[in-house]
């Protein structure tokens, strides 16, 4: 009778021990998905001035200031199956270099992506994305400062595609649609009229000279589209993100796939200074570059060219 009272209670231990045991790994992982789940928002702002001061200076050159501004910023959220990502990228240069007046656009850029998933199976998402792209003011082809060859909404990129987005971590991502609709906007009709960023162009009077029609503001295409994130700390003080976009028309060559590939590095000095290279590598196949082939100042033609930009800069950083 004790021997079967001992074993009672011994079991009523281990059975106590083990639903303790049990509810604590449970209240756990509840906490860990907890703190997994929610908003997760962050982003790197940093301001970068030169200036060059040149007095009887035999060696030659020009005074200079220039000034670049960088934001770039990222708001997750995340809860269950479901996920919801955004970036915003916001990027402005100009540049005074001797005895010039005028201020010259070095970079200019607004970039807004948001992209929402829910679960599929594995590390695979149902996702739809929705970008947009243009610039903050008027660009000119320097020296040149009085022709307008691009500004706010001219052109203006809209891209809204469904897919799949493969996210085996939370800072890589690969999503692939099949279906993309991609809109072109010019909202300045002169550069509308001429056909610019691949719209429709005006039809004129050969007779004349005059518009028959005017070019479209918009122009629309159907295809699929490719888009790929990588962001990681690389050392304590070195951080490192990049995006790559692509895009193929099924309507109109779709051989010719338009490219966008953008690095930022960030590397921080101390709290407040830090150093930023950013590049961006470019190729759409309806974007004509004015070419000079002889280098002898007269463009010989236009036609698709694959375009590169690079800003490095030092000075205020914030990262958060």
């Amino acid at each position: 009778m004790k021997k079967l009272l001992l074993l009672i209670i011994l079991a009523n231990l281990i059975l106590v021990g083990y639903s303790q045991t049990t509810e604590a790994e449970k209240n756990l992982k509840i906490q860990s998905k907890d703190s997994l789940e929610g908003w997760k928002k962050g982003g790197t702002v940093s301001l970068n001035l030169t200036q060059v001061s040149l007095t009887n200076w035999s060696a030659g050159g020009q005074n200079s200031i220039s000034g670049n501004g960088l934001v770039s910023l990222f708001a997750h959220y995340k809860k269950g199956v479901n996920s919801w990502e955004n970036y915003l990228d916001l990027a402005y240069g100009t540049l005074k270099q001797g005895k010039n007046d005028n201020w010259w656009k070095t970079d200019d850029k607004i970039n807004f992506t948001s992209k929402y998933g829910r679960k599929a199976f594995s590390n695979w998402y149902y996702a739809g994305l929705l970008n947009f792209n243009t610039q903050m003011t008027d660009g000119f082809n320097y020296p040149n400062d009085s022709t307008v060859i691009s500004g706010l909404m001219a052109p203006g990129y809209v891209l809204g595609a469904v897919g799949l987005d493969y996210k085996p971590i939370d800072n890589f991502t690969v999503f692939i649609s099949p279906f993309t609709s991609k809109f072109t906007i010019v909202t300045n009709q002169t550069l509308a009229d001429a056909g610019a960023f691949g719209v429709e162009q005006a039809v004129i009077d050969p007779s004349t000279g005059n518009i028959i029609k005017a070019g479209l503001n918009t122009r629309s295409e159907i295809g699929g589209y490719i888009r790929i994130y990588y962001k990681k700390d690389v050392t304590k003080n070195i951080g490192i993100q990049t995006k790559v976009d692509l895009f193929a028309n099924y309507q109109n060559n779709p051989q010719n796939i338009d490219v966008s590939w953008e690095v930022l590095v960030s590397m921080k000095v101390n709290k407040y200074i830090s150093a930023t290279i950013s590049t961006h590598l470019l190729y759409d196949d309806d974007i004509d570059i004015a070419v000079d082939n002889n280098d002898d100042g007269i463009v010989d033609k236009f036609g698709p060219r694959t375009q590169f930009k690079e800003v490095i800069g030092v000075g205020l950083s914030y990262k958060f």
